[in-house]
């Protein structure tokens, strides 16, 4: 990831040229956010632990949704690991084969963005008290999702504010009911109920830290 905005500075350095990629590096920027509801919708809905690839993935979001505070004491490492390898593979070809500097300004922001998301995402279940002021400063300013906005995706029946990154999609995607016009289409095609249609089982329902 780091490879690919050296890239994209030092091509844009070179040509002179800076507008394009840090307007390609802006929609990666926004494109992340989208990429990391539509994610966190399909796991929270579908599949269970046995489904191939996405199973250990799928078993943590339930988990999260009963022990949401154990995301916040997890090392950093702990938290980006999985995502960091995906996006390792992807990125990689990419640095090896082109040196455009505005498609590394799309795929260093918008890929840096998803492997941080999980990050992101635990710095929304802290408390004011226990982050940087930096971090308080992005979520307060809506650069990073904000705490009040992912704590509304932890109330029943979790179907809503889904995107992680800075969460700026969530008001759109759920105000047009976005996932649940995905939902029932799945439904009629593919006759599988989503899990928000169901009343959230002891699996979902949040636990006190004690």
């Amino acid at each position: 990831m780091l490879v690919s905005l050296a890239k994209s500075v030092t091509g844009a350095a070179d040509s002179g040229i800076w507008l394009q990629p840090i307007l390609a590096g802006l929609v990666g920027y926004v494109l992340a956010d989208l990429g990391s509801g539509v994610y966190h919708w399909g796991i929270d809905n579908y599949g269970d632990e046995n489904t191939p690839v996405f199973g250990s993935q799928i078993e943590a979001f339930q988990g999260h949704h009963k022990w949401p505070w154990i995301i916040t004491r997890r090392q950093f490492a702990n938290n980006l690991h999985a995502l960091a390898r995906a996006v390792s593979f992807t990125v990689l070809p990419i640095d090896l084969i082109f040196n455009d500097p505005v498609l590394h300004g799309f795929v260093g922001v918008c890929l840096g963005c998803i492997m941080f998301s999980q990050q992101f995402h635990a710095w929304a279940h802290s408390t004011k008290s226990k982050l940087h002021p930096l971090v308080v400063a992005l979520q307060d300013a809506g650069v990073l999702v904000s705490r009040s906005m992912h704590g509304a995706h932890h109330r029943p029946l979790y179907d809503s504010n889904y995107c992680i990154v800075s969460g700026v999609w969530n008001e759109l995607l759920d105000t047009y009911k976005v996932f649940e016009a995905l939902e029932m289409i799945l439904f009629f095609k593919l006759g599988v109920r989503p899990r928000s249609w169901s009343e959230p089982s002891s699996n979902w329902t949040e636990e006190t830290d004690t």
